[in-house]
């Protein structure tokens, strides 16, 4: 298929997509406080001048939460290689644009990534004169990349996300798709693995750099902590209990997995960190139907119930430090949903590792976790049970850290990579 008719096709399905998932964006935004922000900008209106803007910059384009935590890693490692050197986040979500918020980088400007219209592309380009874009992971749009070609801008790929679902579409499609991917001027890939993918896009192999992953590179990231207000908390279940984390689930998980904690061990209490924080009603709900006196994070309160008791962190942003309180970590989304979510933040914590059977978005270091023994697979409420028996196990949880720290650990550097294949200059094809 010719660039021209896959430009033509995208551009005609483009409103018909948008219109069908309106209704679901304004739900969602409603929901996370999307509104409250400058969320205008996804549309091209801006309100303040635009002679105030950082012309010239390097732009970072991000999703969510978790690629906009990566582009700040970037962002940051840049800094303080090149300081003086100006940044443009621009997101697509409103919860990824309160947490680039939220780090108060100094000089650097927070703002909304643009729906892939070309009017919209235009004005967000024109507006901000961006020296050069940085995709992180898949936030690939032809529009951008067209008209961005034409500006002479120049349009790279951090961290390329490769999960074997997305690798099998984009394979399927690569046809219509290597039009535009092929004018990515570089890409950064996680796993050797992925270069053969990146080439059947059209990447000249020069062009492909195989990095590490920047969600693993423990180089360039803290160690989770412990907060003492947490563990406050924490001892008004009760001294001497252990503490398992689910972190991040999704609906369904939350009482799956808090009945399997209790069946491992009675004393045990189990801590649910929904991934969405507004679901705390839905959450709390199901948990008190399942049985469980259920303390809310965001109205603690010492707990009195003599029911089995289960604690509910629906705030943002704290993750990694109630993850240093854990006795056990299970990752969530992978049981009753499909993906999974990060495992790195127990890893680097040092933090026994449990997996659910659908962690694709996570491959192939959770193939090698659980080749090399550290992390224990589980598929249901029993298995569960049985895998966080053995990760409270004080024998069983060292060898499981140790084994998935050596892991995690050939993706040390992989940001200091990532500075170097960025910088580098485009090879012609």
């Amino acid at each position: 298929m010719t660039g021209h008719l896959a430009l033509l096709i995208y551009r005609a399905l483009l409103p018909v997509l948008f219109l069908i998932a309106f209704p679901g964006w304004v739900l969602k935004m409603l929901r996370r406080g999307g509104f409250g922000t400058a969320l205008s900008e996804r549309i091209g209106i801006y309100f303040n001048e635009a002679e105030f803007e950082p012309s010239g910059a390097i732009h970072f384009h991000s999703i969510s939460v978790g690629e906009t935590a990566l582009a700040l890693k970037l962002v940051k490692a840049w800094a303080a290689e090149s300081p003086g050197t100006r940044f443009v986040l621009a997101t697509g979500t409103a919860t990824g644009h309160h947490f680039a918020t939220s780090a108060a980088i100094p000089g650097l400007r927070v703002t909304y990534s643009p729906l892939d219209f070309q009017w919209m592309v235009r004005r967000y380009l024109g507006r901000f004169e961006p020296e050069r874009i940085i995709l992180i992971e898949g936030d690939v749009w032809p529009n951008l990349l067209r008209i961005a070609e034409k500006r002479g801008i120049r349009v790279d790929l951090a961290n390329a996300r490769n999960s074997p679902r997305s690798a099998r579409r984009l394979m399927k499609f690569a046809p219509a798709l290597r039009p535009f991917f092929s004018k990515l001027s570089a890409v950064c890939i996680p796993e050797e693995e992925h270069r053969a993918l990146w080439q059947a896009l059209g990447i000249a192999p020069e062009n492909i750099h195989r990095t590490g992953s920047l969600k693993f590179d423990a180089e360039s990231a803290p160690t989770p902590a412990p907060n003492p207000a947490f563990a406050e908390m924490l001892a008004a279940f009760g001294n001497n209990r252990p503490f398992v984390l689910a972190a991040s689930t999704f609906p369904g998980e939350e009482e799956m997995l808090a009945r399997a904690i209790l069946e491992a061990d009675p004393n045990a209490l189990p801590v649910i960190v929904p991934r969405h924080a507004e679901r705390r009603s839905e959450v709390a709900q199901a948990l008190s139907l399942a049985g469980f006196a259920v303390t809310l994070r965001s109205a603690f309160s010492q707990p009195t119930s003599s029911s089995p008791q289960a604690f509910v962190i629906d705030t943002t942003g704290e993750l990694a430090a109630w993850t240093a309180h854990a006795d056990a970590v299970i990752i969530g989304k992978s049981f009753l949903s499909t993906g999974g979510q990060n495992p790195a933040e127990a890893i680097l914590a040092r933090k026994p590792l449990i997996l659910g059977p659908h962690m694709d978005n996570f491959q192939p270091l959770v193939r090698h976790l659980l080749e090399k023994g550290g992390a224990l697979p589980a598929h249901d409420e029993a298995s569960v049970a049985l895998a966080v028996r053995a990760a409270l196990d004080p024998q069983c949880a060292a060898d499981l850290t140790e084994k998935a720290m050596c892991v995690l650990s050939v993706h040390n550097g992989a940001t200091r990579r990532h500075l170097s294949a960025l910088q580098q200059e485009r090879t012609s094809a």
